[in-house]
């Protein structure tokens, strides 16, 4: 079996550029955007845009309208300005965190562990969480790193964790939003039933995130390997088949991120702060001279959201029945 087992996707020949001519779309890009690239210089650095250009396979329309769409979704959602406080019940019992540790090619480690109980019910509250900590992670990037890895402990998954509804919403946050920002997914020991699922996701899934994801499993010594190249056993939680026993620490974990919260009010007052609501008209008045273009795609998506509640239905239908079947199945996902 091979050592990086992936979801399949439909292979592409991607095009690659200069330096040179990858300058020159993202200078495309900004001229496209407009005025309103000056009013977010971070976002719209050259390494930014190039994230969305990567994204958007390179092209400059494409890349262009979202990063308006996430502009827009940041003035909107303010994501900067979360703070620990107004998410500390969601991260109380250690669903979503950020590793005290990174991988061996220096990247940010979020950890996951959706199968252990849920801090709320708010679908909009997990949706916050979540983005406090990519920003959280963002924040703690080195200069040399612009992905992270995300390690996602599948101890005690079941029919009660599935939603389509809101893994569609993780995905627009993060494909949307947070472009080329994942650098890696390992899927630890995810149970036979969760095939169902991943079939059920793949069509609001972009191929570039499923390139991304990998499956290991504690019993497969190929598994064992990877972990190893990729984490220091000393460091890594038990349930990924290290020895670091002490696991999250709430007490510790609450102290680093006000912490960084206060670096992250340190950078909003450096010059990075809201824009006015006479920016939020400007993207307004951009976004919809796009509207044509991206009309086809709209009512496409809209047909994917339309059925999520009924494909939620036929899944859990699914899986009751696969329940009567061996639970000790581990997924080996096929090709094809």
């Amino acid at each position: 079996m091979d050592l990086k087992r992936k979801m399949s996707f439909k292979k592409s020949k991607e095009k690659t550029f200069s330096p040179e001519e990858q300058q020159a779309k993202i200078g495309e890009v900004k001229k496209i955007i407009g005025p309103i690239v000056d009013k977010f210089p971070a976002l719209c650095s050259d390494a930014s845009v190039l994230r969305y250009l990567k994204a958007g396979k390179y092209n400059t329309k494409k890349a262009a309208k979202m990063l308006k769409r996430t502009i827009k979704w940041r003035f909107e959602f303010k994501p900067e300005k979360i703070r620990w406080d107004d998410i500390a019940q969601e991260a109380a019992t250690g669903t979503l965190y950020r590793a005290d540790y990174l991988d061996k090619q220096g990247r940010i480690v979020l950890i996951m562990r959706p199968g252990i109980f849920q801090g709320t019910n708010s679908a909009s509250e997990q949706i916050k969480y979540l983005v406090y900590c990519l920003e959280n992670a963002i924040l703690n990037l080195s200069s040399n790193q612009e992905q992270m890895v995300w390690l996602i402990d599948f101890e005690g998954w079941g029919t009660s964790s599935i939603s389509l509804k809101f893994t569609k919403e993780i995905a627009q946050v993060l494909q949307v939003h947070y472009p080329e920002r994942l650098g890696l997914a390992i899927f630890y020991n995810p149970p036979k039933i969760f095939e169902s699922f991943l079939k059920m996701a793949k069509p609001f899934l972009e191929p570039s995130t499923l390139k991304k994801v990998t499956f290991a499993y504690p019993n497969k010594p190929r598994s064992c390997i990877l972990i190893e190249e990729l984490f220091d056993k000393d460091k890594l939680e038990t349930y990924f088949g290290g020895k670091n026993t002490a696991g999250f620490n709430y007490e510790a974990y609450a102290q680093k991120m006000r912490e960084d919260d206060q670096k992250m009010c340190n950078l909003i007052v450096s010059g990075c702060s809201s824009p006015s609501n006479s920016f939020n008209n400007d993207v307004n008045q951009s976004q919809h001279s796009d509207e044509n273009d991206t009309e086809d795609e709209i009512s496409g998506d809209g047909a994917v959201c339309s059925n999520l509640e009924e494909d939620d239905e036929i899944i859990q239908k699914h899986m009751q029945c696969c329940h009567h079947g061996s639970n000790n199945e581990v997924l080996e996902p096929k090709n094809g």
